[in-house]
């Protein structure tokens, strides 16, 4: 048995009950999202190396993938002179007579774990040898055998994980294969009539298809099985969900005309025809005694908040409040800017107030009671909305800005402070979403789509940046500073760990503040710094002239003083999260220009990144995001409870319709208990029903 993996007792069992995981990797496998045995089962690999059957290095030949198996002739480690890097070096000869140089970087322990005359079973890339005639593998897979074993581990088609620092595929794999055996014990949501239906592995011949393979098509089989799985469980979910939303009261708000003329009035711009129709939509179900569910799903700058605020205006005629949650209090100062300005002077008596844990006791104490009494028509927060010491007069509308930045548990806590009943609940999210992912993520919501921005925005012009160009967009930047504006410099995501990609924008800083701009005042935000909230207010207020920015800027920074951006390694995001980034300037009279840097000076690359300097559709461009990356790349799988391989089936439109008719006819089916628990642990509502 791999690694000496005892079975585990049970499929719940935690992570850290299997033998070789420590309490370092069960913190990195969280990271993933794996907390069980169950979770482990169900994280198929990506992707695969295919390096084959063992062959004779008699047959290999550079530049290809090849599995051998040979004895260690002898074995060493070394430090390089110029680099100080460690390395074990080795030489394999195989029962053909020839040999292959191997070398291993910084992994020195090696030299200690290897022995002359081992038997070695190795997979990995050919190449010339760097010394002179002969071949050479760099970093392969090996597997110490047994005198006349075959190897296990490698060889044939080896998995790929997605991981996260400090985990490695095989590790993976080989926590996989001890546990492996207990995939009989899986409940499978979906029956055998179902399964025949729609041509699916059995759920324990898909795991095992999954992660150990005989073929491309197996794995391909696998996961368009464990696809359609997931995807049904977030759709009966949905539809369990909207079940009980349905037998829930809310409190009626009477729709009258004088409110919306007041706020239009009052606004000072045209709303435009898709600003309308959303508010209309909202308007409609306000008045209904079932509680509003609804996702406003809109482009940068397309006026979600304006339309959130014509539904507190109606909210608040008819007597009761509006909670406004963001996910950072930057965000929320800028939610209470706005409110205020679209609803105090054309409502007289109406208060808009803000509250976040960065206040002072006594001005906490004065907002908790103007919530308390009523004195306050619309409460913009944070987290803090939530606490138990927050109570509202009357709720009748909650505002949840990007949602998917929330828990379950989180949004439930706020839906609860209507006290009896429940209040009308509209979640907003600045990221375009193409329909058919907004119905796979938000099923159980009524979806209104902002497709067009307010007249007179001027369009960012967009550029691409060649590696040897660097300097030219440097001096654009300073040209905007010297002519009173500001700028971004948004460094790349280097790897999924928050750490890193600090470590990254710390030292880009320092070079940008030391050798191109030392003239200037720059700050640094990321999302490990604890003050990030500060470093955004003095930028926002003209004290600093560029920040150096990680993917934290990506929504909610309103500067219309900012004009220019630049984006280094552009290539490494998604065109979505690019538009994004975009979205950050633009915001004034001003006009303003995004350069896209490119690591990668490919024509594929640059193909890509010029999209968007001829687009601004910010639906389109997730669309095509969808089309090239995969709607992992655009959303985020974790973000949403959504493997990369749920997310990867929903390009196939037809999809999403089969498979939400397949859970309605299982939910009236006498097999509808197990895939009820699937959705109950999927979407949390055991823990608040």
């Amino acid at each position: 048995m791999l690694y000496g993996v005892p079975p585990v007792p049970a499929l719940d069992s935690p992570l850290g009950a299997l033998a070789r995981v420590s309490s370092t990797d069960v913190r990195r496998l969280q990271r993933l999202g794996l907390h069980t045995v169950r979770d482990l089962l169900l994280h198929l690999p990506f992707g695969w190396e295919a390096y084959g059957q063992p062959v004779a290095l008699t047959e290999v030949s550079p530049g290809g993938q090849a599995t051998v198996v040979g004895e260690v002739e002898r074995v060493a480690a070394k430090r390089t002179f110029r680099r100080g890097m460690q390395l074990t070096e080795a030489l394999v000869r195989d029962e053909s007579g020839a040999a292959i140089s191997i070398v291993w970087f910084n992994q020195p322990y090696l030299a200690r774990q290897l022995r002359r005359g081992d038997r070695l079973a190795l997979a990995g890339v050919v190449k010339p040898s760097r010394y002179g005639p002969g071949m050479e593998m760099q970093n392969p897979h090996h597997e110490v055998l047994p005198p006349e074993g075959t190897p296990r581990r490698i060889g044939g088609m080896m998995p790929k994980y997605h991981l996260t620092a400090g985990l490695t595929s095989r590790r993976m794999a080989g926590w996989v294969e001890a546990v492996l055996p207990l995939a009989d014990q899986l409940e499978d949501l979906i029956p055998s009539e179902s399964r025949t239906r729609h041509r699916l592995l059995p759920v324990a011949e898909a795991i095992r298809c999954g992660h150990r393979p005989q073929s491309e098509e197996d794995w391909r089989e696998a996961r368009r099985r464990m696809a359609f799985a997931e995807l049904m469980e977030l759709q009966a979910a949905f539809l369990l969900s909207r079940a009980r939303t349905a037998v829930e009261r809310a409190t009626p708000v009477a729709f009258r005309q004088e409110v919306i003329e007041r706020f239009k009035s009052g606004v000072g711009f045209e709303l435009t025809g898709a600003q309308r129709r959303a508010t209309w939509e909202i308007y409609q179900d306000l008045e209904k005694e079932i509680p509003m569910n609804r996702l406003l799903n809109g482009d940068v700058g397309s006026g979600k908040t304006a339309v959130a605020a014509a539904a507190a205006a109606m909210v608040h005629a008819a007597g009761m409040q509006t909670v406004v949650m963001a996910p950072t209090e930057i965000l929320a100062r800028q939610h209470l800017e706005k409110f205020r300005a679209y609803l105090e002077p054309s409502f007289p008596g109406l208060t808009v107030e803000l509250l976040v844990s960065g206040l002072s006791a006594p001005e906490r104490r004065r907002v908790r009671t103007a919530a308390a009494s009523s004195h306050c028509a619309v409460l913009v927060g944070t987290h803090a909305l939530i606490e138990d010491d927050v109570e509202l007069a009357g709720l009748g509308l909650a505002v949840v800005d990007e949602q998917h930045r929330f828990g379950t548990r989180q949004r439930e806590l706020l839906r609860q402070k209507a006290g009896d009943g429940r209040p009308h609940f509209l979640a907003m999210t600045a990221t375009p979403i193409p329909r058919s992912l907004a119905l796979a993520l938000y099923g159980e919501m009524a979806l209104s789509t902002l497709d067009e921005l307010p007249p007179g925005r001027t369009p960012v012009v967009t550029q691409v940046v060649v590696p040897d160009q660097r300097e030219r967009a440097y001096g654009m930047l300073r040209e905007q500073v010297r002519a009173g504006h500001q700028a971004f410099v948004i460094c790349p995501l280097i790897e999924e760990s928050e750490t890193t990609e600090a470590k990254a924008a710390t030292v880009e800083f320092e070079r940008l503040r030391k050798d191109v701009f030392p003239d200037l005042r720059l700050a640094l935000v990321h999302g490990r710094l604890k003050d990030k909230d500060e470093v955004m207010r003095r930028f926002k207020a003209g004290e600093t002239d560029i920040l150096v920015a990680t993917a934290v800027v990506e929504v909610g920074v309103d500067v219309p003083n900012a004009t220019v951006m630049l984006i280094e390694g552009a290539d490494r995001f998604g065109l979505a999260q690019l538009h994004q980034f975009r979205g950050r300037v633009g915001r004034g009279a001003a006009r303003s220009s995004c350069l896209l840097l490119a690591e990668d000076p490919s024509v594929k690359s640059l193909e890509r990144l010029h999209l968007l300097a001829v687009e601004n559709d910010g639906f389109r461009l997730a669309a095509e995001d969808m089309r090239l990356r995969g709607a992992g790349e655009l959303m985020g799988p974790r973000q949403h409870g959504m493997s990369d391989l749920a997310m990867e089936a929903l390009h196939r439109p037809e999809l999403l319709s089969e498979v939400r008719q397949e859970a309605e006819r299982m939910l009236d089916s006498a097999d509808a208990e197990p895939l009820r628990r699937a959705a109950a642990r999927r979407l949390e509502l055991t823990a608040i029903s």
